[in-house]
């Protein structure tokens, strides 16, 4: 079976968005270099930030929405949305019940989605 292992957001500004995930993943990135920036978020897992070719001409939106999902339910939800609020974050939806459990979004400066919900 093959199982995905690299994760693309697409950014406009590697280096403002490579300190806003730095930030709010409390993690540091494997390597840097211009264009891409991967952190490996589980051994072998690579979640990446790619602004794209370096001949890429046009201007095309390109969003997306990560999820990340915690353990712990929906109290642990509450308080990671109250720290990436204080982190200065964009909400995007405070939290709230859905049929997963308790979920909120905020979004990254290219206005890439970040879902956070429970495992459990």
């Amino acid at each position: 079976m093959t199982t995905p292992n690299l994760f693309l957001i697409y950014v406009t500004d590697v280096e403002r968005s490579t300190r806003f995930y730095s930030e709010l993943f409390g993690m540091a990135p494997t390597m840097v270099t211009p264009r891409y920036i991967p952190y490996e978020v589980s051994p072998g897992v690579l979640f990446a930030l790619w602004s794209g070719r370096a001949d890429q001409i046009t201007d095309a939106p390109r969003t997306s929405e990560v999820g990340l999902m915690l353990p712990g339910g929906g109290a642990k939800v509450d308080k990671l949305f109250a720290d990436w609020s204080a982190k200065g974050a964009t909400v995007y939806q405070e939290p709230y019940d859905d049929v997963f459990g308790r979920t909120f979004v905020v979004s990254d400066p290219d206005g890439n989605l970040i879902r956070v919900s429970p495992t459990d």
